[in-house]
């Protein structure tokens, strides 16, 4: 049952798509504070993407909710002065595509056909199938305010935080006073803010989603923002775009090896997503799945990005969620879209906003190649006291996002008479002894009939007896 809340969430990036009936997708920058009322709107899911290098730090966010709130805010913990742009739901849906987990069905274990039969003659039961895959006053300093694409934007300086909170509850950023301690936690660390919301006049519809980059690596996400918005777990998913692979380090994690990986013929599907979710329920919900840690190029990103911002989908992309594979028409809002010039800015075309975002994507990253690291949890509303902390792995190997199960179960084969399958029989039964019945099947090249081999030598043995005694009687 959906918690009565205020909307507010962590939330980097502002995106707007239906996803469903009753759902929207949607996101901003650190606290995603709704009106000033109850609503029912829960945050459910977060798809992220921290981009680190010793230059630049740039942070998006993609939120889903269920409900339908009428009004947004947002308000994220920086450091210092960051830059703000207008990206697109294309970086998440093509970073999803490259990383998605994806459990293939193994080799099969059953024997080949006879050979005289070719090699089109069927030799398994089981389907082959692919895997499961404003302005300032009251002790608040307002250091820059501009309009970026639908959106009006300040960065605040406040060590008062009771004037902060009032600074935003006066200019339409309404803090619930379950937040209030976290907002004063953060001004006595020293942080400023961003707070951002839709020009007057703007509409859901025309929330896109924004980019936050500022100066130096900063690999930290202010879970803290997150806890007021969600139900009793929240899903997140994170992409960590670096020079190499990142693993957290205030948080316990794990990563489901192939070997644990058992694939079930009868249904076509690995026991993957039962795998990771029973580790979350050991981890008590507070517990990271390092998923994949993989090599790929800036330019194929790119071009992945420019196919899913014309087209609006990419093969095998899923959406939200984590653990298996999908494919079909991406989330929604995926096209940029161009910024009208101001008086003080000038305007931007689409393909030059696109631009813009990926420049920022790939900020620092040195090479040809870059190593994209995707993690997920189901946090508990009790795990989200901590800002999530990151840091270098001490293995840097690459974790294939590919998974072939070391293990199989139920597996059936066909049982040949000449050419014709007349029978199926478990593959245990078939490659554990060399006689299968009286359909005279082929295994591992060895022909063997319906005639008992040891009432064979038995009789051989009798044979020879005879002939001993004969000799003797002469």
């Amino acid at each position: 049952m959906r918690r009565s809340i205020r909307l507010l969430a962590m939330c980097a990036v502002p995106a707007l798509a239906l996803l469903a009936a009753g759902e929207r997708s949607a996101s901003a920058c650190g606290g995603c504070f709704g009106p000033p009322k109850e609503t029912d709107d829960v945050v459910t899911d977060h798809r992220m993407v921290l981009s680190v290098s010793p230059q630049q730090t740039t942070l998006y966010d993609q939120i889903r909710y269920a409900g339908n709130p009428s009004s947004f805010a947002w308000v994220l913990p920086i450091r210092g002065t960051v830059t703000i742009g207008i990206s697109s739901n294309a970086i998440f849906d093509a970073l999803d595509a490259s990383s998605r987990t994806t459990v293939q069905q193994p080799p099969s274990k059953c024997p080949a056909p006879p050979q005289s039969c070719g090699q089109f003659a069927p030799g398994t039961a089981n389907a082959a199938g692919g895997g499961s895959s404003s302005g300032g006053g009251g002790g608040v300093s307002v250091s820059n305010e501009q309009v970026v694409g639908p959106y009006e934007t300040v960065q605040l300086h406040s060590t008062d935080p009771a004037a902060l909170d009032n600074w935003m509850n006066a200019n339409g950023y309404a803090i619930g006073t379950d937040l209030a301690p976290v907002v004063a936690a953060y001004v006595q660390q020293g942080f400023d803010f961003l707070a951002m919301k839709l020009v007057p006049g703007q509409g859901v519809q025309s929330m896109r989603p924004v980019r936050v980059s500022f100066g130096g690596a900063s690999p930290t996400l202010p879970l803290r923002m997150v806890a007021a918005g969600t139900g009793a777990t929240v899903g997140i998913t994170l992409w960590v775009v670096a020079d190499g692979r990142w693993e957290p380090s205030n948080f316990p994690w794990f990563h489901v090896d192939d070997a644990d990986i058992v694939w079930d013929w009868s249904k076509s599907d690995s026991n993957y997503a039962t795998l990771r979710a029973q580790k979350e329920t050991d981890g008590n919900n507070a517990v990271w799945e390092v998923e994949s840690s993989v090599d790929l190029s800036p330019q194929g990103i790119s071009t992945s990005v420019t196919d899913v911002a014309k087209y609006g989908y990419l093969p095998g992309q899923g959406g939200f969620g984590g653990g298996s594979s999908g494919g079909g028409v991406s989330s929604g809002g995926d096209a940029y879209e161009a910024i009208p010039a101001t008086s003080t800015t000038p305007g931007e075309t689409p393909d030059q906003v696109m631009q813009d975002d990926l420049t920022a994507l790939f900020a620092g990253i040195s090479g040809p190649s870059f190593r994209l690291t995707r993690l997920r949890a189901d946090l508990a509303h009790a795990s989200l006291a901590s800002d999530l902390q990151l840091q270098a792995a001490s293995d840097q190997s690459a974790l294939p996002n590919l998974r072939v199960p070391a293990q199989s179960i139920n597996e059936t084969c066909a049982v040949y008479s000449g050419c014709n399958i007349v029978g199926y029989e478990p593959v245990d039964q078939l490659t554990g002894s060399s006689s299968h019945g009286s359909f005279g099947c082929a295994v591992n090249g060895e022909m063997t009939s319906g005639l008992d081999l040891a009432a064979l030598a038995g009789a051989l043995g009798m044979l020879g007896l005879g002939a001993a005694r004969a000799r003797r009687r002469r």
